[in-house]
């Protein structure tokens, strides 16, 4: 049985995409001497657990020193195994107070995505540069909200989409740019897993930005926009369940197309209900891919004329940090900035809106 998803049921839209004024350097610039930056996670789930904090062991220039939670009783496990003091260990209730502490010069906000402008911003007015995972949040509105806090306190903000930092992917990238094997035709790309949540998970919580959409579907959209070099003139989906004793607030299954500038179509799925890996591009004199393109390890591609990208043996998530505490040390521009983010979400509240209106074309 197959449920379309009314955007009613999600979050009301709330903004509205308006002009992106960009990210001015900091002014909290640190000195060239201070060898590492200091990190703290804000939210110690799967991920900061199993990537972040295994990745800072790795960095050269960034360091894991402290720790915002909700648990106490994940504490002592992280002090005892990174050497946290108890001056850096904060909760949510009392995170502002990192404002007095010179240990930690980023925030890295981890907790689910509705949630990230909120203590992004508390980060940001705290003095602190700011990395926040993607999706950058649930609306336009509060990502321009956080945009806006980070420029009036004068901190870097940075998206933490790990693939642009992966070798690979800047192939890829380069090769948009480039045109080895001529304009792009159209670009196939999807990212999913099969999904079993029981009650409770924020996946399944529409407040929380659940749904294979804000989840999953943040990768081929920024995959199509990085491949390409372009932003989409227009798209259009349709959301929908299989398993509705699982999934009823939000979708479990996202199929969209985007077009971009010169006819390019951008085909789209993203799921927690089958596993899907893949970015496919078609050029006028040949085509290249990644498979898998996003997962945390191996990814690799070939061309039409035989090049291989093999797997990249390194950290990514080291590789990312790292790249974006050098961006702050140096004064320079981070790789993916808060806007691009904010792209995303866009494109994003656009394809729930299409789907509301039973697949019409929205034009962005």
């Amino acid at each position: 049985m197959t449920r379309n998803i009314s955007r009613r049921s999600f979050l009301k839209k709330t903004g509205t995409a308006l002009a992106v004024t960009s990210v001015g350097f900091p002014s909290i610039v640190i000195p060239r001497s201070k060898e590492k930056l200091g990190v703290a996670l804000v939210g110690l789930g799967n991920y900061s657990t199993g990537r972040l904090a295994p990745g800072l062991q790795r960095t050269e220039h960034c360091e894991l020193r402290g720790i915002v939670t909700g648990s106490p009783s994940k504490i002592p496990e992280w002090q005892e195994r990174y050497s946290i003091s108890d001056r850096n260990v904060y909760n949510y209730e009392i995170m502002h107070e990192v404002a007095d502490n010179d240990d930690i010069d980023v925030i890295y906000v981890v907790v689910p995505n509705g949630l990230h402008a909120k203590y992004a911003i508390i980060g940001a007015e705290a003095g602190k540069h700011i990395w926040c995972e993607k999706a950058m949040d649930i609306t336009v509105e509060r990502c321009l909200a956080l945009i806006r806090a980070c420029e009036q306190n004068r901190v870097q903000l940075t998206i933490g989409y790990r693939m642009q930092h992966e070798p690979n992917t800047q192939t890829i990238i380069r090769y948009g740019r480039e045109k080895p094997y001529g304009d792009i035709t159209e670009l196939r790309t999807g990212a999913g897993f099969t999904g079993n949540f029981s009650q409770g998970n924020w996946r399944l919580d529409p407040e929380l930005g659940g749904g294979a959409l804000y989840d999953m579907g943040v990768y081929p959209i920024n995959a199509a926009r990085y491949a390409t070099g372009l932003e989409p003139i227009a798209v259009r989906g349709e959301q929908s369940i299989e398993r509705i004793n699982m999934f009823d607030n939000v979708d479990e299954t996202t199929i969209f197309e985007m077009e971009f500038p010169g006819g390019i179509i951008a085909k789209c799925e993203t799921s927690f209900g089958k596993s899907t890996n893949y970015l496919d591009i078609d050029c006028t004199e040949g085509w290249y891919n990644l498979r898998p393109f996003q997962s945390y390890s191996g990814v690799q591609g070939e061309t039409s004329s035989g090049t291989k990208l093999p797997p990249d043996p390194e950290h990514q998530q080291a590789r990312q940090m790292d790249n974006d505490a050098i961006a702050i040390k140096e004064n320079k521009n981070p790789i993916v900035p808060g806007e691009d983010g904010l792209a995303d979400v866009r494109i994003v509240e656009a394809i729930m809106e299409s789907s509301e209106k039973e697949g019409t074309t929205i034009k962005l």
